[in-house]
C-alpha cells in the first residue's frame, strides 16, 4: 500500500485520552476504559481505527449492545463542534470505495471494511474475521459476544478495545478488574472529576437535573454517581435490591462465609430450559440466613443441573423450593419437572405457589437484612441481586414491574426462598399426593 492512501489524520486526542492512544499506536492490542459521559469514548475509537484501516486492510467492527443503537450514536452521530457526522470525519468520503446506510458499512480505496453491528446478533456474524473491534457500551452488551471475538482475534494477532458507563456490577466491572492485574491489558477508569469536559457548576447541576428528571433524590444520585463519577456499586436506576447489599457490605455482612457441615443447606431453584437456571444455597441459624452458594447455568436439562449443583456439592441437604411452575406437565414427554427431579434423586422438594412478583421482592428485601453472603462462592448470584431492576416504560415514561433480563432468573430464585422459607416472608406448603396422582396444597 502507498504511503500517500493513508488517511488524513488530523484529529488530536484530548489530554486524558493520550495514554489510550499511546497504548494503542504503540502496539498494544488490548484496552478496557470505563470512563464518564461525553468522555470522547466512540470519538477515539472511530478514529483509531480509521488509522488501522488506512494502513492495514481488513475487516474492523464497532459493536453496540444493539445494531439498532449503532445507528443512532455511530452511524448518523453529529459532531456538536463541528457539524459533520462523526464517521465522515473519519472516514472522508474521497477514501471510500463503497458507502452501505442499509448495512451501516464503510469499504476503503484500499480494500479495508469498517461496520457497525450489535452484540445482540453476533452469531449471525459467523465467517467474519475482524483484524480489531471496538466493544461500546460493554455494560449493557451480551458477554458472549466477547467470547465469539476472542478467538478470531487471538488467531490474527488482532485488536479489542472495551469503552463503557458502569451499570452496577456486572460482567464489565469483574473482567475490568481482572485486567487490571494483567500487563497486556490498558486499563484506566476516569470519572468527570478528574477530566475537564465539566466544570464543578456544571456537575452539580446535572446531579440535581437528574434527581429532578427521575422525581428521586436515591435514583438521581445513584445514575450521577454511576455515569459521572464512574462508580462500580452506585445503584442501577431502578435496582430493587443494591442499596440493601451495599449496606449489607458496609455491615461486613458480605465476605467470607464457610459453609457449616452440621447443618442442612436449604435451596432455591430458577427453573429454565433454553434459559437461565438459578439456584440459591442457604443455611439457617436461627434469624440468621447464611447465604453460602450460588449457581447458575445456561441450556442444560435437569440431569446436568442436578449433577453440577446438587450432586457434586455433597452438601447435608434440607429443603429444595422451587417455583410453582415445576408441576406444569411437558407436552414432549408427559412428565412434570417436578417428577423428573424426583426421578433424579432430589427429595424433600417444597413447591411455592404462584405470586406476584411484588411479593417475591418484598420478601427479598425483608431478608437481606438478615443474610450474610459469601463474597466468594456467591459472587455471580450477588452481581445477579444488584443488577435486577424495574423495568422502564418509555411510553408511560415511567417504571413498569421487573425486567425480565439475565439477572432476573437468580433474584427469582432468591425471592422464591424468602417468600417460602421455614421462618420466612409467607406459609411454607407441603405438597400432598392425591388420588389421581395430582398435587394440591395444604392451606
Amino acid at each position: 500500500m502507498s504511503e500517500a492512501f493513508r488517511l488524513p489524520l488530523t484529529w488530536v486526542p484530548r489530554g486524558y485520552q493520550a495514554e489510550l492512544w499511546k497504548h494503542l499506536h504503540g502496539g498494544g492490542r488490548r484496552a478496557d476504559v470505563v470512563a464518564h459521559r461525553r468522555w470522547g469514548k466512540d470519538e477515539v475509537a472511530l478514529h483509531w481505527t480509521a488509522a488501522c484501516a488506512s494502513t492495514r486492510p481488513a475487516t474492523y467492527w464497532h459493536m453496540l449492545p444493539e445494531a439498532s443503537q449503532g445507528k443512532k450514536a455511530i452511524w448518523d452521530a453529529v459532531n456538536p463542534h463541528t457539524g459533520r457526522r462523526r464517521l465522515d470525519e473519519a472516514f472522508p468520503e474521497a477514501f471510500r470505495a463503497r458507502t452501505s446506510e442499509s448495512e451501516m458499512k464503510i469499504e476503503l480505496v484500499n480494500g479495508a471494511v469498517w461496520q457497525v453491528v450489535g452484540s445482540d446478533n453476533y452469531d449471525r456474524l459467523v465467517g467474519s474475521s475482524p483484524l480489531g473491534v471496538v466493544l461500546s457500551e460493554w455494560s449493557l452488551a451480551k458477554p458472549q459476544a466477547w467470547e465469539f471475538i476472542r478467538p478470531i482475534l487471538l488467531e490474527n494477532d488482532g485488536w479489542a478495545l472495551f469503552l463503557w458507563t458502569p451499570r452496577g456490577r456486572n460482567h464489565a466491572t469483574r473482567a475490568f478488574e481482572s485486567r487490571m492485574r494483567d500487563p497486556a491489558w490498558f486499563t484506566a477508569k476516569s470519572p468527570a472529576t478528574e477530566t475537564d469536559v465539566f466544570t464543578p457548576e456544571q456537575l452539580e447541576r446535572e446531579k440535581a437535573e437528574l434527581v429532578a428528571e427521575l422525581g428521586s433524590t436515591e435514583e438521581g444520585l445513584a445514575r450521577f454517581a454511576s455515569e459521572y463519577l464512574v462508580d462500580f456499586d452506585a445503584a442501577t436506576p431502578g435496582a430493587y435490591y443494591a442499596s440493601l447489599l451495599n449496606d449489607a457490605a458496609g455491615a461486613g455482612r458480605i465476605g467470607g462465609v464457610p459453609v457449616d457441615p452440621s447443618l442442612r443447606v436449604d435451596t432455591a431453584w430458577d427453573l429454565g430450559i433454553d434459559d437461565y437456571t438459578a439456584i440459591w444455597f442457604f443455611q439457617q441459624v436461627g434469624r440468621e440466613v447464611r447465604v453460602v452458594d450460588y449457581f447458575e447455568t445456561s441450556g442444560e436439562g435437569l440431569p446436568a443441573v442436578v449433577g453440577q449443583a446438587i450432586a457434586a456439592k455433597g452438601y447435608l441437604w434440607g429443603a429444595h423450593h422451587l417455583p410453582h411452575d415445576v408441576m406444569v406437565r411437558e407436552l414432549a414427554t408427559g412428565r412434570s419437572r417436578y417428577e423428573t427431579l424426583r426421578s433424579l434423586g432430589l427429595s424433600n422438594i417444597q413447591v411455592g405457589t404462584a405470586a406476584d412478583p411484588e411479593e417475591r421482592i418484598n420478601a427479598g428485601r425483608l431478608m437481606i437484612p438478615m443474610c450474610w453472603f459469601d463474597a466468594g462462592r456467591c459472587a455471580l448470584g450477588l452481581e445477579r441481586l444488584r443488577a435486577y431492576r424495574k423495568r422502564w416504560s418509555r411510553a408511560t415514561a415511567s417504571y413498569a414491574g421487573p425486567l425480565h433480563d439475565q439477572a432476573s432468573h437468580g433474584a427469582d430464585a432468591f425471592g422464591e426462598f424468602a417468600m417460602n422459607r421455614l421462618g420466612g416472608a409467607g406459609p411454607r406448603r407441603e405438597p400432598v399426593r392425591r388420588h389421581m396422582g395430582e398435587l394440591s396444597w395444604l392451606s
